[in-house]
């Protein structure tokens, strides 16, 4: 017999056995949705997807994490939409709780991390945050919540920043990232802004028109806020074909649209202040100097305190949706409900830390426990004494009631550790690489608008927040280690072919 009729008979024998398997499940499957469906359990419908994303997990991790970053943008809370009262983001966390365990299964695999990775300074950070929320947490005024809280925590840091690693190591995958996010969130974009625009671009109605994708304007207008510097890096790439540099223009211009009509005042000083941040980094101002700087202010604000104070109380223009009134309401602390209930909600906070100084009341407690703590004058008309409007809007003040000062030492050394690592990035790329040095510098400001708009407010409890800032992060510590390792440009591991003289090598 001919080996190759043999061959083709082998071929077509598997294939007959193949569509039988197939058709054999599909048959099967039908049978078991007919009886849910008859008994109203309609959750096993979603079987094939579950099956669909173990097998992605089990296989090709890569691409199961990044299609679920471009489906963060649409995510739904189950509690905003009140199915089930549980505060739990659909598709992302569920999945983000499949990887991190195979994350830990992984580790205790022995399964390494990409080279240097475990003794960056952002990853001992990282560590040190999860020691301390795993032992606040079993301290807590509610372990429960406080474990919950520490859990939801690892997943989003597994999935957006260790697992992430790995997957950036190319300039291609890190674009891949950043676009896989945007182009989704363009499309929540410009729902908001059609949505908006049948409420005449009404400031109250820019409240709420991003919803069910977004849970308010200033979660939304922090996200936006983080990916204009990229996005402008992006439309900036030399070598681009002119239709690509329209694509990024268009998705500049309508992030940008979507920035401004957010009406979030945060997010415009967020995106200011790095702007300012970026511009004295490219005229070669070095970090320690802006930090004397910052220190020197601190200390003239504290000492001119009393007639500052005077002066904001002066400031009677609460928020318009004329935008120049509506800058101007951001120093208002004599009227606008929003500014004042910020004041009161940091003065809960300062109340519930001189308590419990050390260790806090325990990771997500704070809304809580906070109504007891509240001043009569510090109230407004927005002020509640439920536990469902919130935290304590703030990234420094918040861990600081919820896990004493360790908690914000944490938090503000993860932030120094960023700059020092934003700072020696775009230093050592700059002279040889300009547009990747540009590259991660937009980064660098992407994650420091997200540190400046922590000062009102926090979201990295939440899937919208936390892919980009663990991303970013990401991202940053590859090129960091590239730069450190091979002393000149963050080019992909596999392209190097020797290190260049004087290189200075990564830790070890």
């Amino acid at each position: 017999m001919n080996p190759s009729s043999e061959v083709d008979q082998g071929a077509a024998e598997g294939k007959r056995r193949l569509n039988g398997s197939v058709l054999a499940v599909t048959l099967g499957f039908a049978v078991l949705l007919a009886v849910a469906i008859s008994k109203e359990f309609h959750l096993l419908a979603a079987l094939p997807v579950v099956v669909g994303v173990v097998g992605l997990a089990l296989s090709s991790r890569h691409l199961l994490l990044l299609g679920l970053v471009a489906t963060v943008p649409l995510s739904l809370n189950l509690e905003q939409l009140e199915l089930g009262g549980v505060g739990l983001y659909l598709p992302t966390e569920p999945i983000l709780f499949g990887l991190l365990i195979l994350f830990l299964v992984d580790q205790l695999r022995g399964v390494r991390l990409p080279e240097g990775v475990s003794q960056h300074a952002i990853t001992r950070w990282v560590q040190a945050m999860f020691v301390w929320l795993i032992l606040t947490s079993l301290l807590s005024w509610d372990p429960v919540v406080s474990l919950k809280f520490t859990v939801a925590r690892a997943w989003f840091v597994a999935g957006f920043f260790f697992l992430l690693l790995p997957i950036v190591t190319r300039f291609e995958r890190q674009e891949q990232f950043v676009l896989l996010y945007l182009v989704p969130l363009l499309g929540v974009i410009l729902y908001t802004v059609i949505r908006h625009s049948g409420y005449g671009f009404d400031k109250q109605a820019g409240h709420w028109v991003m919803e069910p994708f977004f849970k308010d304007h200033t979660s939304y207008g922090a996200v936006l806020a983080m990916f204009w510097f990229p996005t402008l890096a992006l439309l900036l790439r030399p070598n681009r074909s002119g239709l690509g540099k329209l694509g990024v223009g268009a998705a500049f211009t309508i992030l940008t649209l979507g920035l401004v009509l957010s009406f979030t005042r945060a997010a415009w000083v967020s995106v200011a202040a790095a702007a300012a941040l970026g511009a004295l980094m490219m005229l070669g101002v070095k970090l320690r100097t802006l930090m004397f700087g910052a220190l020197l202010g601190a200390g003239l604000l504290l000492l001119s305190w009393d007639q500052l104070l005077i002066s904001l109380e002066r400031n009677d223009q609460d928020s318009s949706d004329d935008l120049t009134e509506h800058v101007e309401s951001i120093s208002n602390v004599s009227s606008d409900a929003s500014n004042l209930e910020r004041i009161n909600r940091w003065s809960c906070a300062l109340s519930l830390w001189s308590e419990r100084p050390l260790v806090g009341w325990g990771p997500g407690t704070y809304q809580f426990v906070y109504a007891p703590h509240q001043r009569s004058e510090h109230q407004t008309i927005i002020s509640t004494n439920n536990a469902d409007r919130g935290n304590a809007h703030s990234e420094y003040l918040g861990p600081l009631a919820e896990q004493g000062i360790p908690g914000t030492l944490i938090m503000l050394g993860l932030l120094l550790a960023c700059c020092n690592m934003g700072f020696r990035t775009y230093r050592a790329l700059r002279h040889q690489e300009h547009w990747r040095s540009l590259w991660a510098l937009s980064l660098y400001l992407g994650l420091m608008t997200y540190f400046i708009h922590g000062v009102l407010n926090n979201y990295l409890d939440t899937d919208k927040a936390s892919a980009p800032f663990w991303g970013f992060l990401a991202i940053l510590v590859i090129m960091d280690l590239d730069v450190r390792r091979n002393g000149r440009s963050a080019m992909p591991y596999h392209q190097r072919d020797r290190p260049s003289p004087g290189a200075v090598p990564s830790p070890r």
